[in-house]
């Protein structure tokens, strides 16, 4: 993220968007502001938990990152789109559909879990007294 947020056009953006997932190193407002802290500018935008298109298009920019881009010695703009758009072309002819198998019986079945672990906050069983 440093080398990134070091290049000019992101260091005096007025504004980066930086979307993460949900893991644990970014969730929570501490990582929020450990963001901020490290570059005023940068603002962290978290994919819903459940979102799969959103995971999805995550996942592309992932590969993309690891499959066209790194090393990112681009001579130029002009040169980076290219290899951009040639990568998407290579990809979309071997891509296949994502089968998403989160249902809404299993959001049904999350929900229940964390309300009753909720409750169960809530309302401690009282344990017996000792003799």
């Amino acid at each position: 993220m440093g080398q990134v947020m070091s290049l000019p056009e992101y260091k005096d953006a007025p504004r980066v968007f930086v979307i993460v997932d949900n893991g644990s190193d970014h969730r929570g407002q501490a990582a929020v502001s450990r963001l901020h802290d490290a570059w005023p500018n940068a603002i962290m935008i978290h994919t819903p938990v459940h979102a799969s298109w959103l995971n999805q298009a995550e996942i592309f920019f992932s590969i993309t990152q690891k499959k066209a881009l790194s090393p990112n010695d681009f001579a130029s703009l002009d040169e980076l789109a290219r290899t951009l758009l040639a990568f998407v072309d290579r990809y979309n002819q071997t891509a296949r559909p994502f089968n998403w198998k989160f249902t809404a019986a299993d959001l049904a079945r999350l929900l229940y879990r964390i309300s009753a672990h909720e409750h169960a906050a809530q309302n401690p069983a009282k344990l017996p007294e000792a003799a």
